[in-house]
């Protein structure tokens, strides 16, 4: 219907349909009204306004808010990690209070782990052991949210008499079922306005949006047929939700949020790239996690590049790095058709890649040897090999990485301070010149590192890096004068403007 003017709108319509849609109308806004006199949200002129009058002018006519609507910027701190664990499944012991920064309370984590498998070729080939991806769930969950009952999420604690945590067969899927649910709700993966079909318009001339989480709905990732658990944590008690967790063979990622910020979360999605044997198998390549937070979209990538330190192995990891930005596409899950989320890697206004990037020192062995055991680290980076390729524009092209103070990161005999264990002799074929391997990288605007920094944990051959950013996330604030927009069933049109929700 074209150029509806007021009058014409209300003639043209049934007498009874126009009667009994004025009568639903006038209840509504009787409720909003007294709720409107109860919370003083709303202007005496809108309170006096006529009830007859004001239902034909927001009904049929006006669909502007009462306010003019606005955005502001939200400023996030996002602690961001990885780590290379070399195959090694933690127990109890493990305590990653330190590592991850729990003092400072972040708002996000997003955390990417390498090897959490050995990559044999029973992992590989045949059906990849999630037991250990459950251990670093329980463990983080219990240094961010403090201590849990573990038997109700799957895990079947042994008594310690030193507080520690011991594990019997933990079930991967049943923990983060439950570490994903807030106040027993669990993440929508598209919560966008939706567009009003004609068939709810028959009845209302209004449609509420719909809120983030929900208790049916639940992410594009593989859902399983286990009962839902309760959490035994008080709403009150827990501080971060588990956003998404993911694993490929040896790569695993999940991402923490502050659990105000988990209604605020929409479009959650997974992608995973194999660059290993064949470039078809999983022991390397990366975990992709794409999602909304306010109206700002994030890409998180978490990826294990292929390794080797002769020459020319650096083109491999080159490849690696332009086949995942190209094959990379994320479902299309958005019900809107006119909203424009993005499928690609370099789409997003926020993006993080993190990962053992496997680049390495392009220096002798004996050379290498000499800056280490002097610390020159300046002039051992001077020869690093991501250093160089980005700046030949052969990889990374636009991205940004933190200068680095930090000593390289591989490789190290287990429990060992020192890259070269003294007394002990390596073959040619096994031996390794230090590198920074374990590399964190960002791009877009609105996103500024406060620090990159190493861990020591002796747990592994790597040492963990992790940094911190602070993240911008636009904001679009809400109308305060009216709970409903209503229009006319036939001004339905899709909006120009993409939302995110």
């Amino acid at each position: 219907m074209d150029d509806i003017e007021d009058g014409s709108a209300v003639s043209d319509m049934p007498t009874n349909q126009q009667s009994k849609k004025q009568s639903f109308i006038r209840k509504i806004f009787t409720m909003k009204e007294r709720t409107a006199r109860k919370m003083g949200g709303v202007s005496d002129d809108f309170l006096e306004t006529p009830l007859d009058s004001a239902i034909e002018n927001s009904c049929f006519r006006s669909t502007e808010p009462a306010m003019s609507s606005g955005e502001e910027i939200q400023n996030l701190r996002a602690f961001v990690a990885t780590w290379n664990v070399g195959g090694q499944c933690p127990n109890g012991n493990l305590d990653l209070s330190d590592f991850l920064q729990v003092r400072s309370a972040p708002d996000i984590y997003v955390l990417g782990f390498q090897e959490i498998v050995p990559l044999n070729a029973g992992n590989v080939l045949v059906l990849e052991d999630n037991e250990p991806a459950a251990k670093w769930l329980a463990l983080i969950n219990h240094s961010l949210n403090g201590t849990v009952d573990l038997a109700s999420k799957g895990l079947k604690p042994t008594a310690s008499l030193n507080g520690s945590i011991y594990f019997q067969k933990p079930s991967f899927k049943k923990i983060k079922k439950t570490f994903k649910r807030i106040n027993g709700k669990r993440l929508k993966s598209c919560n966008c306005i939706l567009e009003m079909e004609k068939k709810a318009a028959k009845d209302s001339c209004f449609r509420c949006q719909e809120p983030n989480v929900n208790f049916d709905d639940s992410s594009s990732e593989e859902d399983d047929d286990i009962p839902q658990i309760s959490v035994a944590l008080a709403a009150n008690q827990m501080k971060y939700s588990l956003i998404t967790a993911k694993q490929m063979v040896g790569i695993f990622v999940c991402v923490w949020m502050k659990k105000e910020l988990v209604q605020h979360v929409g479009h959650l999605r997974v992608c995973c790239i194999s660059r290993g044997i064949m470039g078809c198998l999983g022991n390397k390549g990366c975990i992709s996690v794409s999602m909304s937070l306010f109206q700002t979209s994030f890409c998180f990538i978490c990826s294990h590049l292929a390794s080797g330190e002769k020459e020319g192995d650096e083109l491999r990891r080159n490849l690696d790095v332009i086949e995942i930005l190209k094959n990379t596409l994320f479902p299309r899950i958005c019900k809107t058709s006119y909203s424009r989320i993005p499928e690609r890697i370099l789409d997003h206004d926020r993006i993080i890649w993190l990962g053992d990037l496997n680049y390495r020192i392009s220096l002798g062995y004996d050379d290498a040897k000499r800056l280490v055991e002097r610390k020159d680290w300046p002039s051992l980076f001077d020869k690093d090999q991501l250093k160089k390729e980005r700046e030949a524009g052969r990889v990374f092209k636009g991205w940004q990485e933190g200068k680095i103070y930090f000593a390289p990161t591989y490789k190290y005999p287990l429990n060992s301070d020192t890259y070269y264990a003294e007394g002990v002799k390596v073959s040619k074929n096994k031996r390794r010149t230090p590198a920074w391997c374990d590399r964190i990288l960002w791009r877009g605007m609105g996103i500024q590192q406060l620090y990159y920094i190493r861990k020591e944990f002796k747990f592994s051959d790597h040492r963990p890096v992790c940094a911190t950013f602070l993240v911008q996330s636009e904001v679009r604030q809400k109308r305060r004068a009216s709970a409903f927009n209503f229009q006319m069933e036939e001004d339905l049109v899709p909006s120009r403007t993409t939302y995110y929700y």
